[in-house]
């Protein structure tokens, strides 16, 4: 039997397909990132089903226990608690490990945090571009939004609600006019979507929401700003007093050229 990737959903439990209720149903054993949520799942659709543990610390071990089984004509089932298995979840390895066996896999789509998101954000476009979850470093972040300003497409990322403010203060500092739209619980009760250039959003979320965040961010603008102008105000504010940081911060937002450039810029 194949390896059956089953998308599940990301928030109301109503959003899963005939098919992978089928399979759920079906399945010798379902391999679950939480068994505790997909419990929760399952009950909710009226189902029993053998549940074993699948994770980021278990992966390399459940593979190597799983493969014997699909080979002998099992009908395990993947699922993750949210969404779909290797997509910034665990899942990708056992997909891997089960081809390079020949094993096949077969993967039953379903609702997703990216394309809902797009969607939602009123961003999408021809092309886009997921980049999982963002980095944490604040010259790994500068140096992301610098790198993305130039693909001309949409980017879609997941980010802790704990750090969503430092994020979109670093998008806001590099460039604030840029639009971008944070999508906060989607297809949850307190769903919300916030659309607007990124200075705006970096106020809206000075503290850190509640809930599971994918912040969808427009292409950037792909040309050279002239930073000479904003130097300069950056200079004459720190003349007058105002601290170099503060300054930087407020011309950034102003002109929408880079904070860090306009505050080394002016040392």
């Amino acid at each position: 039997m194949p390896l059956a990737v089953c998308a599940t959903p990301i928030g109301n439990l109503d959003d899963i397909t005939l098919r992978v209720l089928a399979e759920l149903r079906e399945a010798d054993v379902v391999l679950a990132e939480d068994t505790r949520h997909t419990r929760g799942l399952l009950e909710r659709h009226g189902i029993k089903a053998s549940l074993l543990s699948y994770h980021a610390h278990n992966e390399a071990a459940r593979a190597a226990e799983v493969l014997p089984r699909l080979a002998a004509g099992e009908r395990i089932a993947l699922v993750t608690d949210a969404g779909m298995p290797g997509v910034s979840d665990p899942g990708a390895m056992l997909v891997r490990t089960a081809l390079e066996a020949g094993v096949p896999v077969t993967v039953l789509p379903g609702a997703g945090a990216v394309e809902t998101a797009l969607v939602a954000s009123g961003l999408a476009g021809e092309r886009y571009a997921f980049i999982g979850f963002l980095p944490r470093k604040a010259a790994e972040l500068e140096a992301l939004w610098r790198e993305t300003a130039a693909w001309g497409c949409v980017v879609v990322a997941f980010e802790s609600p704990k750090r969503l403010p430092a994020s979109l203060r670093s998008l806001a500092a590099f460039d604030a006019r840029r639009e971008a739209a944070v999508c906060r619980e989607l297809t949850k009760r307190f769903e919300e979507v916030a659309r607007g250039p990124a200075a705006e959003l970096a106020d809206r979320f000075a503290e850190p929401p509640k809930g599971e965040v994918t912040l969808v961010v427009a292409p950037g603008a792909g040309e050279a700003v002239d930073a000479a102008p904003a130097l300069v105000a950056v200079a004459e504010l720190v003349a007058a007093g105002t601290p170099r940081g503060v300054a930087a911060e407020v011309v950034a937002r102003l002109t929408g050229t880079a904070r860090n450039d306009l505050y080394r810029g002016t040392l």
